[in-house]
């Protein structure tokens, strides 16, 4: 199985892919929610394009070496949000659903926490073959499971000391 490298263009057009998707189904949401870090940039383009609140919660399932161990999910108590509530339409977004573990807790993280949810749906940018979810939204369908690059990552391997040595 070959790993997946996503360019900067390839990123930044399936984020406006799945906007375009999410348009086309018709539902209305008045709340985004981004699993960060993976779907930071995702939510904030989409709260851009259809101009609704944006609401972060973070969580961590991988760290190790570049990020790429995967250990058990923490999911933050509290989110980060503009709004006095979160909404009751609810567009959660990451980057990917591997295992779909953690987009499943957090989904039922939302659905129990906050009593004035009405509905959750999920939206991301790779939905691979091997998760236990599937998302209302998705670009890509991996049936091989491949390991994704995406094309920030070089920053995991990176400190501030090499930004010194490089130009600019």
């Amino acid at each position: 199985m070959a790993d997946l490298h996503v360019t900067w263009d390839d990123y930044l057009r399936d984020n406006e892919r799945l906007a375009r998707d999410v348009h086309r189904s018709g539902w209305s949401f008045d709340q985004i929610v981004c699993i960060a870090r993976g779907g930071l940039r995702i939510g904030d383009t989409l709260s851009r394009i259809f101009d609704i609140p944006l609401a972060i919660i973070s969580t961590q399932s991988y760290g190790g070496e570049a990020g790429t161990v995967r250990g058990h999910i923490r999911v933050a108590e509290h989110l980060t949000m503009t709004t006095a509530r979160l909404g009751t339409r609810i567009l959660l977004v990451d980057d990917l659903v591997d295992s779909g573990i953690t987009l499943d807790v957090v989904k039922r993280h939302l659905e129990t926490v906050f009593e004035a949810t009405e509905e959750v749906r999920t939206a991301v940018l790779w939905y691979k073959a091997v998760s236990i979810v599937k998302p209302d939204y998705f670009v890509h369908y991996l049936p091989e499971n491949p390991w994704i690059h995406q094309p920030f990552e070089r920053y995991d391997l990176m400190d501030a000391d090499e930004l010194l040595e490089g130009p600019g």
